[in-house]
């Protein structure tokens, strides 16, 4: 009998010591489990909390392009609030030269007329009556064209025009030019450069042809020409 109470005590032992160990494992096993879900969860929460700041960032860099197009735009063609504009055309140098000093005198813009077939020398021989220019200039109703006629004259009040004398006239190409602008409500003053012969009747010609605007008489400046002696020659005019 005894030998038999021995055993089963034996036996009750060894399952106490089993459910002991497997308590003990699933307990670790448990706490381990709530240790990764923890680490899982807190690793989430902080990426979680990294987005609002990405968000925040790609919101701000697409706004700045709108702000940017919202900017006010300025137009590269802005005079600058000058009223006072010289154009010119010049053969040989001589009244370009005039009219820069005219530009700086007058705080003007200044744009130089070029036509659209250049003169050689031999087309300015004056004394060859088969020259182009003398060709030209016999016949009134020629209309040279100019290459780069893109000036507007919108804006401005005062209108210096500058040319060379041929034949005691102004070019035929600043026919072309007069024609094709509205000098309406603008003072127009032609000036030119020659060798000696006065202005003659290019100014009163170019008034004619172009219908409008009022034009003053203008006169021929010496290819030296100071600027204070231009300041006195506009002077002279007002």
């Amino acid at each position: 009998m005894k030998k038999i109470i021995i055993t089963l005590s034996a036996v009750f032992c060894m399952l106490g010591f089993t459910a002991c160990g497997n308590s003990t494992e699933s307990g670790s096993a448990a706490a381990g489990t709530s240790a990764q879900t923890e680490a899982v969860t807190q690793q989430t929460q902080a990426k979680k909390s990294d987005e609002p700041a990405k968000t925040e960032q790609s919101d701000e860099e697409k706004a700045a392009p709108a702000q940017n197009d919202e900017q006010p735009q300025t137009e590269e063609t802005d005079k600058g609030g000058k009223d006072t504009i010289v154009v010119y055309f010049s053969a040989t140098g001589t009244t370009k030269g005039v009219a820069e000093r005219i530009a700086g005198v007058t705080n003007a813009d200044i744009f130089e007329l070029i036509p659209a077939e250049p003169y050689s020398d031999a087309d300015l021989d004056w004394n060859d009556k088969n020259s182009r220019t003398t060709i030209e200039m016999n016949d009134p109703d020629v209309r040279p064209a100019i290459a780069n006629d893109t000036v507007d004259l919108n804006g401005y009040t005062t209108v210096y025009i500058g040319y060379p004398i041929w034949w005691g006239d102004a070019p035929r190409m600043m026919s072309t030019f007069v024609e094709a602008h509205d000098f309406s409500g603008k003072t127009v003053i032609p000036f030119c450069t020659s060798g000696g012969s006065g202005i003659g009747r290019g100014g009163s010609n170019l008034a004619s042809q172009a219908g409008s605007g009022n034009w003053l008489e203008g006169g021929r400046l010496d290819a030296g020409i100071s600027e204070s002696e231009i300041q006195d020659w506009i002077n002279s005019m007002n």
